[in-house]
């Protein structure tokens, strides 16, 4: 019976990763084409000739390079400063004890859930006000409140592992509670503000709504937006260039998660401080 259930997990496994790959798989093939095989459709799923060129030509292009850059900064600046401005916050929640903490925690949480395409109107005309539209400042500022809410909890969590005696010693030796959230609490936790941040970076690196609508001068876009709009102008015949670009897009997201996968894994697993 065991065996059974392994074998039906497994099974269940495996259609959950084609359901996944098959776009994915999908997307390599198109970028390997040939123009002239973009229109064999999937009767050349492995091309005849598979090239590289769609790669260099994207690669070339200086307006691409661009739309890399921005999206990664904006990415990297959204999430630290969400991880920033959420650290001390976080701190709070898992050291100081107030009243209605419990429901400005639930509080917290509850703006995760709402999308931004609810506020975007508002945000919009605020933004305008305070003179923000078509900078990237804005966007960052967005990212960043967009990612505070999860932040927050996830840090929280990460600093009630840590034991309180460490941080009592240190107020003992007359440390401010400033200097022994700098000085104790922050280095114990690296792992889960490094968790945090690279949550950060792949949700930012996801975002479409928000630069599309605060930004519309093309040399202000990230790769997310410029790829749509290279999508909507697209024909047959630029179709392999298109994947070529998703998947160098992708590669900015993969290695922020590979250089700190160590520290996602001890924070999500082991915690911050063992013993």
């Amino acid at each position: 019976m065991r065996r059974a259930g392994d074998i039906l997990t497994y099974v269940a496994l495996l259609l959950v990763a084609l359901f996944f790959l098959g776009p994915f798989a999908w997307l390599v093939s198109l970028s390997l084409r040939t123009p002239a095989e973009v229109y064999r459709g999937s009767a050349a799923f492995i091309p005849d000739e598979p090239t590289l060129a769609n790669f260099a030509q994207i690669l070339s292009d200086g307006a691409f390079a661009t739309y890399l850059w921005n999206g990664v900064k904006l990415s990297v600046a959204g999430a630290a400063l969400a991880t920033l401005t959420a650290a001390p916050a976080a701190w709070a929640f898992a050291r100081l004890r107030f009243k209605g903490q419990g429901a400005l925690l639930w509080a917290i949480l509850a703006v995760q859930m709402v999308s931004p395409l609810i506020i975007l109107i508002p945000l919009y005309r605020y933004l305008d006000r305070l003179g923000l539209l078509e900078s990237h400042t804005a966007v960052i500022a967005v990212y960043a409140a967009i990612g505070i809410p999860l932040t927050v909890w996830l840090l929280r969590a990460a600093f009630e592992r840590i034991p309180v005696e460490l941080e009592e010693a240190a107020r003992l030796d007359g440390n401010s509670r400033l200097e022994v959230m700098a000085l104790i609490t922050l280095p114990l936790a690296a792992p889960s503000m490094a968790a945090a941040f690279v949550l950060n970076v792949v949700m930012n690196w996801g975002q479409f709504l928000v630069p599309f609508v605060l930004l519309t001068a093309d040399q202000k876009w990230p790769i997310s937006v410029a790829i749509y709009r290279f999508a909507g102008s697209t024909s047959a015949s630029t179709t392999q260039l298109l994947a070529a670009a998703c998947l160098i897009a992708l590669v900015p997201a993969i290695v922020v998660f590979l250089a700190l996968q160590r520290l996602l894994t001890q924070a999500l697993t082991a915690g911050a401080v063992k013993g």
